[in-house]
């Protein structure tokens, strides 16, 4: 006999949303900014579907990690933090797949040692189709972070939460069982006079439209009046609020976001936007709920996120012979070095270089003798411009041979070169001499 009409019922619901609601690190696998990879780590998770799915709490272990876009900071500047949920606490319950592009994933990143506090992440609605059974793909969050205090800054995953848009609108929280999650990522700061350290977090980093999100801020003007606003990418909002700072320059208020294209939220004091008066953007994500019309057929796409990835025209560059008694410049040009940053985020990247000492018969010349004239271009169309490093001396230390700002939208191609020369003593003994010149792409 097949189930009884209302367990049928609930089979169904369960089915169509169970594994939406278990999905609960769902998303596309998103490749990490340039700058420093976090280290992985794996923290006890309690997951809560949404009642309606008919499914009991979930407790399983999630691996995650947190990377910055740079690990040495003076107190005042601003880290770019992305929080990569690598393995899921749950896999698909259900033999049904489950859809592309239904959820919207948001988290915290707890942050300790010398400053403490909460860091807001949110990532982009895009998740490939997940098989029955299968195990869900991992998917990235960023944020940024205003460094307020000197020392070693500890950065660990925090809670997240899956926004499901798929028959309804859902949540799945899941928080970390003992907290704080192991530490992923160390940031040092050093002593400085920062113009700004103000800064905001979020209560949460998605709502529906019109919902209102709690923004508390500290390190305010005591007595200022504070706007609160959203931002859609560098483009204020109409959706704004006032609060006043505290007599510790301090604030908690309400700000109802109704712009669909609001990516984040900015506080600043004044008639506008300062950035020496202000703080954010937190990131936040306002939840499409259109409603299809009926006779209507809603139309998506999606665009993948890529990598950065470089490729050479050769891995050997033989330089110009000088003579023995006089020696000299032995020039060359380094092969072409192409670089695709197809991440679609906000981070640059960094391309730099070091080499080894020359050796040859029973002598060697200096990696400090060769030195390099860089140069870059970005192919027709690239959000990034690409900045070629300083002409001068290589060495084993290293040093920059081109690399594009952080921006709202990066990326592109770019073609990368250099005039490579040798400064070789008069008199060093004849004989073919060879170093290994190694690039890193960050």
């Amino acid at each position: 006999m097949g189930p009884t009409p209302r367990r049928a019922r609930r089979w169904r619901w369960a089915s169509l949303l169970g594994a939406t609601a278990l999905a609960v690190t769902a998303g596309s696998a998103l490749a990490c900014p340039a700058g420093a990879a976090g280290t992985n780590v794996d923290f006890a998770t309690h997951c809560i579907p949404p009642d309606i799915a008919g499914i009991p709490p979930i407790d399983g272990t999630t691996t995650a990690n947190v990377s910055v876009d740079k690990t040495g900071v003076k107190v005042g500047d601003t880290v770019t933090v992305t929080y990569t949920v690598v393995t899921a606490a749950a896999s698909n319950p259900t033999d049904l797949a489950l859809p592309a592009d239904i959820m919207t994933p948001t988290g915290k990143v707890t942050l300790g040692g010398a400053q403490s506090g909460d860091v807001t992440v949110a990532g982009p609605k895009k998740n490939p189709p997940v098989p029955g059974k299968a195990a869900f793909p991992s998917f990235s969050m960023t944020g940024t972070f205003t460094v307020t205090k000197a020392g070693q800054i500890t950065l660990s995953p925090g809670g997240y939460n899956i926004h499901t848009s798929y028959i309804l609108e859902l949540d799945t929280p899941c928080t970390v069982i003992t907290p704080p999650a192991p530490v992923s990522q160390t940031v040092t700061a050093t002593d400085g006079t920062p113009a700004n350290t103000r800064a905001i977090s979020l209560g949460s980093a998605s709502g529906d439209p019109g919902a209102g999100v709690t923004v508390s801020g500290t390190n305010f003007t005591p007595g200022a009046t504070v706007t609160l606003a959203g931002r859609a990418g560098d483009t204020q909002t109409a959706d704004t609020a006032t609060v006043t700072a505290n007599a510790q320059g301090s604030f908690s208020g309400s700000l109802v976001v109704n712009d669909k294209a609001t990516t984040g939220i900015v506080a600043y004091e004044g008639g506008s936007w300062n950035a020496d008066k202000g703080a954010g953007p937190a990131a936040y994500v306002v939840n499409d709920t259109t409603p299809v019309p009926a006779g209507s057929q809603k139309l998506t796409t999606t665009v993948r996120a890529g990598t950065l990835s470089m490729s050479q025209a050769g891995d050997s560059v033989a330089l110009s012979a000088v003579d023995f008694g006089q020696g000299g410049a032995s020039t060359g040009s380094l092969n072409t070095v192409t670089v695709k940053d197809f991440r679609g985020g906000p981070a640059g990247w960094s391309l730099t270089g070091k080499v080894t000492d020359f050796t040859g018969p029973g002598a060697r010349i200096d990696a400090g003798h060769l030195s390099w004239t860089p140069a870059c271009t970005a192919k027709a169309g690239s959000p990034s411009t690409c900045v070629a490093g300083s002409a001068g001396t290589v060495g084993s230390a290293g040093a920059t041979l081109a690399s594009t700002p952080n921006g709202t939208l990066t990326g592109g191609e770019f073609t990368v070169d250099a005039g490579l020369s040798l400064d070789v003593p008069a008199f060093t003994p004849p004989g073919a001499y060879s170093g290994v010149l190694t690039l890193t792409l960050t």
